[in-house]
């Protein structure tokens, strides 16, 4: 085997890897929804309480991911991912043997708080390993790999609901962890070297965060992120109710929805991944949200009269993500470059907005958008535009303000 075969070989398993360790957290939230009404029905409580499941993840997932940066970068990436994987592995078989509703609820926040860590330090890997346009390249290759989780995810558990109950879903998650621990423990390099390790100064960070905050390019580029991704939060927390009660489909139908999205995620990222050396990332972004913007417009159109129905219902939601497929690669590259002294910090930035906003939509949605398709359809499209309102905003000239944020940041790693 030639050197290059090699070094191209050890890419591949990379990207694999890194793939699967992303897409735990989203098979995690994707395989429980069609589980959603059982869960109701087997502890007697309202869709309502059995919907403050997802959300307790989500909060969970978005807190941790706060930390998980700037853990990675004082104790290695490797060390984290590997305890991460753990104590998700610990906390699906606590779920899946859980006696009461409490339990399954305190069980779902430990899963969130362990869930992040894949996708952050992830992210950070990437980084550490490449450079320019390499980086959106590898993003984008992981996210058409990565897509593929949350397509199979509520078809895999919609169907070991109806067969084997909800609580062989918790099982399949403890297995796949464990999997995913071993393959780490074997294959996984440290991509961080120990002379670039920062000790950990939780006041340093604090400041460092509080200057990150002040950029605002940054805040603006990452609001729009978490809009943007507020597109896909929206129909996916509002799945199970959307696919059985506005579609009129049974639970194991979910691939109606979740394939269209992510068929067309897998497939922006393929034309992301070729935009990214031809036209760089900025075209890449704004052609995305071009796209998505339109796909939006035309999903509120068609709900605007009469029922829902298939496939058309699900149409639009596919070119959406075919549009996000192309902007996200690129969105977050250009979103983290703000902060070049604390990449790592951006990457946990944007991740924690756009989970944040996620578990906000799934605890808003059963009071506003549950059973309309209209609702969803106008609030799909309200953030879709609001995302592409706080990017267009990001362009104009603050170089004051980014100098100053600059000069802050560099401080505050210095203390770390």
């Amino acid at each position: 085997m030639t050197r290059r075969r090699a070094r191209r070989l050890r890419g591949v398993w990379l990207t694999a890897l890194l793939a699967a360790l992303a897409m735990l957290g989203p098979f995690a939230t994707d395989s429980y929804l069609p589980a959603l009404p059982n869960v109701a029905r087997a502890f007697g409580v309202s869709d309502e309480a059995a919907q403050m499941t997802l959300s307790a993840y989500l909060m969970g997932y978005a807190a941790m991911t706060l930390l998980y940066g700037t853990l990675s970068d004082a104790f290695g990436r490797r060390p984290v991912i590997v305890g991460a994987l753990a104590l998700f592995t610990l906390a699906s078989a606590g779920a899946a043997a859980s006696p009461g509703f409490g339990a399954l609820l305190v069980w779902r926040i430990v899963q969130g708080l362990s869930a992040g860590a894949g996708i952050v330090v992830g992210q950070a890997i990437v980084r550490d390993r490449f450079r320019g346009a390499a980086v959106q390249r590898m993003l984008s290759n992981i996210m058409m790999v990565f897509a593929l989780a949350p397509a199979a995810a509520p078809v895999v558990g919609g169907q070991l609901d109806a067969h084997w109950g909800w609580r062989s879903i918790f099982a399949l998650l403890a297995l796949f962890a464990a999997a995913l621990l071993a393959a780490c423990l074997r294959w996984l390099p440290e991509s961080l070297a120990l002379e670039q390790r920062q000790p950990w100064r939780s006041r340093a960070l604090a400041r460092l965060y509080a200057a990150a905050l002040r950029h605002r390019r940054f805040v603006l580029r990452i609001l729009a992120n978490g809009c943007a991704f507020g597109g896909f939060a929206l129909y996916i927390s509002c799945a199970a109710n959307f696919v059985m009660h506005v579609l009129h489909r049974p639970a194991t139908a979910f691939a109606w929805l979740f394939v269209s999205m992510i068929a067309g995620v897998m497939l922006g990222s393929a034309v992301s991944a070729r935009l990214a050396t031809r036209a760089g990332a900025a075209t890449s972004v704004r052609s995305g949200l071009g796209i998505a913007w339109l796909a939006a417009l035309i999903n509120l159109a068609s709900n605007a009269h009469g029922a829902a129905a298939l496939p058309w219902a699900v149409v639009p939601i596919g070119v959406y993500a075919f549009g996000m497929g192309i902007a996200m690669p690129g969105m977050s590259a250009l979103t983290q470059a703000h902060l070049p002294h604390a990449r790592r910090l951006a990457a946990s930035l944007q991740s924690f907005v756009q989970m944040a906003l996620f578990a906000g939509i799934s605890a808003a949605a059963p009071h506003f958008v549950f059973d309309s398709a209209w609702r969803m359809a106008l609030a799909h499209a309200g953030a879709v535009t609001l995302g592409a309102l706080c990017w267009w905003r990001a362009s104009a000239p603050d170089r004051r303000g980014h100098q100053a944020a600059i000069r802050s940041q560099t401080r505050s790693r210095r203390e770390i």
